[in-house]
């Protein structure tokens, strides 16, 4: 009796081992994908709207979307230039850092640019574009000018909390590029109280002469905080980074008081991953919601050049007090998973 159980014990053990090697080897693997999206493009931006990802990043040239339900998959995306500037005027030179938002049911599109006969960061400031199609690759874009800050500047970016709808962007302000923020009257047009909520003091914003903070992205938290994750230093810096600002969601976003600004980056370079130069970036989430992504530029190789920057993408988490833990910036080499829910 004893030999006979052993053999139907022995038994249903190879089979339940050749079920389970038979489940395994049908269960399908998550999708991949490994860095970079694009073989050039620094200043990513990405928005999720109506099941669709827009993307775009600097050209220096001209306007360009991407619409796509993968955002880790751009050289499979529609693309299109939808603007090109003109020959002349203060948009006709160094298109750069553009972001897409939808606002009261309308795309906007804010860049920064200079002007061709009197180019330079004296008269370098952000102008947005407006366009009423539901699809922004198609339809007309109107130009509605510059955005009034009260300093030249760039890397304008639009959030908005509590029913009102806050403007960023980085101003220069002598030797320093600081940290603004205002409310705005409509798209186009903010608030001429334009409150500075920080400016580079620490060893890490500061290189080869330059003093800055720019490409300010806003960020809610999980425990009552709102953030601000800038990028500091020049782009030329291999060791260009992430810093972050917090804020108690109750205070008055206009109060410099009410920001407290990070002692050390919250994502660098990585030398064990070859990465360099991790900034401007932006934040996005998977189609259904339950994933954070941050995108991101960097570089393979340390050039100390704004050259040869490209787009990234990567998932990140929270810590236990309601901050982001964006973690180390991965190799090109790794393979990542895709945002849940990706098609």
């Amino acid at each position: 009796m004893t030999l006979r159980v052993t053999r139907i014990a022995l038994l249903f053990t190879l089979l339940f081992g050749l079920f389970n090697n038979s489940f395994a080897q049908k269960s399908p693997q998550k999708p991949t994908f490994t860095n970079p999206l694009l073989a050039a493009g620094a200043d990513p931006w990405v928005i999720f709207k109506d099941g669709f990802y827009y993307y775009t990043n600097t050209t220096g040239r001209n306007l360009t979307l991407w619409r796509t339900k993968d955002f880790t998959n751009l050289n499979e995306a529609e693309k299109k230039i939808v603007w090109t500037p003109p020959a002349s005027g203060p948009n006709s030179k160094d298109i750069w850092a553009p972001e897409l938002h939808s606002l009261n049911g309308k795309w906007y599109l804010y860049y920064t640019a200079t002007d061709v006969a009197k180019p330079g960061d004296q008269n370098r400031y952000v102008l947005v574009l407006e366009n009423e199609s539901a699809n922004p690759l198609v339809g007309n874009w109107t130009d509605k000018g510059k955005i009034n800050t009260n300093y030249t500047g760039l890397d304008g970016s639009v959030f908005e909390h509590k029913g009102k709808h806050y403007f960023l962007y980085s101003g220069y302000v002598g030797p320093q590029s600081n940290l603004f923020i205002a409310e705005m009257v409509n798209p186009w047009t903010i608030s001429t109280k334009q409150v500075e909520i920080a400016r580079p003091t620490l060893p890490w914003e500061k290189y080869d002469g330059r003093e800055i903070c720019e490409g300010p992205q806003f960020l809610k938290g999980k425990r009552g905080q709102l953030f601000i994750i800038y990028s500091a230093s020049a782009c030329w810096d291999d060791n260009y980074s992430l810093g972050m600002l917090t804020a108690a969601e109750s205070s008055n976003l206009l109060d410099p008081a009410s920001w407290t600004k990070s002692g050390q980056p919250v994502f660098a370079q990585s030398l064990a991953h070859n990465v360099f130069g991790p900034g401007h970036n932006c934040f996005t989430k998977s189609a259904d919601g339950r994933e954070d992504w941050i995108v991101y530029h960097a570089k393979t190789e340390a050039n100390k050049a704004c050259k040869d920057r490209t787009p990234r993408a990567q998932r990140f988490n929270w810590k236990a007090d309601g901050s982001p833990d964006f973690g180390v910036p991965a190799s090109v080499e790794t393979a990542l998973q895709k945002p849940s829910a990706t098609p």
